[in-house]
């Protein structure tokens, strides 16, 4: 996703490596090369830096000026960041990101008891991303000892004692926050829900200056949902599918039970932009009362549970919206006030347990 790295180096485990392989494929990962790990963090930074290096042979990687060592259980790290430590480093010879203490570090004695405190004030907490000139990471690892690679866990360190580079220090964000125990888990997934949530398409079957209870849908979504909303009529649909968006309000008004619902999910298996995060698509549609028999329209709408089933297999979870449209305004807006809640909370939970089901509002 950031277009300006090169290369990838990924240093994996034996064990683990044809599994690294099935995820490449599966999410289909450009640009990247990976490398067996070593038996501590050094050592595998250090085989990573070895797959960069010009004597390698038959490598397919072309030596950088400047490399970025990064964890991978880091993985909220943000472009702007990477940019700023690479910018530094090709400035300084290294830079990393930092962060402030949140709690002190206390230096404890032989036997258990308090030694001395470090004053919190006066000391960081140094994180991931670091970036360095590779000429001077790569020369720091050939001349390490064997100590440092077996117990070492600073990468700016190694730089400042072997090559007597002093780091650029830069303030990080707290998104660089490492996935440690499984609890942290369950935060990832909620933050990663968060994110792809804030983009939201409503696709509209009418022009935007049609009168149409759709567009009062629409309202009442942007009142409930703080996030960016972008309206579509069909044209700009594909540009808005290339830019990422995950979540997607289907608005069926003038088109039979879900003909413009099929174009957006057509649109959206052709675009291969689940592979990577779920997409949630909401198919919504409106009864009548003058005009459709609830029972005849609860039938056509009930194709919703097959038509689920089969998208579920690109990992786009649909699910629909029944709105009932009657004569009375405040129930009207009643009615429209209820489906943009409903709306709102299947985008923020993206549940997969509402997989085709058709909600009514």
């Amino acid at each position: 996703r950031v277009c300006w790295i090169k290369d990838i180096v990924v240093s994996v485990t034996r064990d683990n490596m044809e599994a690294m392989k099935g995820i490449i494929q599966k999410y289909q990962h450009k640009r990247i090369s990976l490398v067996e790990a070593g038996v501590t963090r050094h050592r595998s930074i250090f085989n990573g830096l070895k797959a960069l290096a010009e004597d390698q042979p038959d490598s397919k990687l072309s030596k950088p000026e400047v490399v970025i060592i990064h964890d991978a259980v880091r993985p909220f790290v943000e472009e702007d960041i990477l940019l700023k430590v690479a910018t530094a480093a090709k400035e300084h010879g290294a830079a990393g990101a930092i962060r402030p203490l949140v709690s002190t570090v206390i230096s404890p004695s032989a036997d258990g008891c308090l030694d001395h405190s470090l004053e919190r004030a006066r000391h960081r907490a140094s994180e991931m991303p670091q970036a360095f000139l590779y000429d001077v990471i790569y020369a720091a690892y050939q001349q390490c000892s064997d100590y440092d690679l077996e117990f070492g866990t600073e990468c700016l360190q190694l730089a400042l004692k072997y090559c007597h580079v002093k780091a650029k220090l830069v303030e990080g964000s707290p998104d660089l926050w490492k996935v440690t125990y499984k609890r942290d888990l369950y935060a990832a997934e909620s933050i990663i829900k968060e994110r792809i949530s804030q983009h939201i398409c409503i696709v509209m079957d009418t022009k935007e200056d049609e009168e149409h209870v759709g567009h009062h849908l629409e309202e009442m979504l942007k009142n409930e949902l703080n996030v960016s909303i972008q309206i579509s009529t069909g044209r700009d649909l594909q540009q808005i599918i290339l830019e990422q968006c995950y979540s997607f309000v289907c608005v069926n008004v003038m088109t039979s039970a879900f003909e413009e619902t099929q174009k957006l999910l057509n649109m959206l298996k052709e675009s291969h932009l689940s592979v990577l995060y779920p997409v949630v698509v909401i198919s919504v549609h409106f009864l009548d009362y003058k005009s459709v028999h609830f029972d005849h329209k609860m039938e056509n709408l009930m194709q919703i549970r097959e038509l689920a089933k089969e998208v579920k297999e690109s990992n786009v979870l649909l699910c629909g919206l029944l709105i009932y449209y009657p004569q009375d305004e405040q129930k009207l807006q009643d009615s429209l006030r209820q489906g943009a809640t409903i709306i709102a909370t299947l985008i923020k939970e993206r549940n997969s347990a509402f997989i085709g089901q058709l909600l009514i509002a």
